[in-house]
């Protein structure tokens, strides 16, 4: 892949620097400001197929406010397998009807939804590019967002 885009010639710090970009990705504008009004009310966790040295890294980058970093690190597989949904729920000590998954991903919430969450979409219609992404769920949901404020005014927070 290096030499496809002519990064081959990098030196070692550069190519470890260009890996870790995605640790240094700004969040939506709104997402800090939802998870602040949604952990008045709520424990929050990402529940990421990404490491959690990556989770840690957006975190401190755009000031989310976990209570928990929990995914597929924990859970010893990846999303969308039940037991990467299961281990988080069971890491709060709640039962799954006790836990809503949000994303953006119409799939990652129908195999939360298979196990007993709750879910909530997050309108994202520009994530891969204008007019490529979720404006919104392809199948039923608890809540349906335009944003993280949105969906924490639907939930009276």
């Amino acid at each position: 892949m290096l030499p496809r885009f002519g990064a081959d010639k990098l030196g070692e710090a550069d190519r470890v620097k260009l890996n870790l970009a995605w640790h240094r990705l700004d969040a939506w504008p709104e997402v800090a400001r939802g998870l602040a009004r949604l952990k008045t009310r709520f424990w929050l966790a990402p529940l990421s197929n990404g490491n959690i040295s990556l989770q840690v890294d957006l975190a401190r980058r755009n000031g989310f406010p976990w209570d928990a970093i929990l995914g597929s690190e924990l859970a010893g597989d990846y999303k969308p397998k039940p037991r990467v949904y299961l281990a988080a729920a069971g890491a709060f000590d709640l039962a799954s009807a006790e836990c809503m998954m949000v994303a953006a991903h119409t799939s990652d919430l129908k195999a939360a939804a298979a196990l007993g969450l709750r879910t909530a979409h997050i309108a994202r219609p520009n994530e891969h590019g204008p007019g490529k992404g979720e404006a919104a769920p392809s199948a039923p949901v608890d809540f349906a967002a335009a944003s993280l404020e949105d969906l924490a005014a639907k939930l009276g927070t």
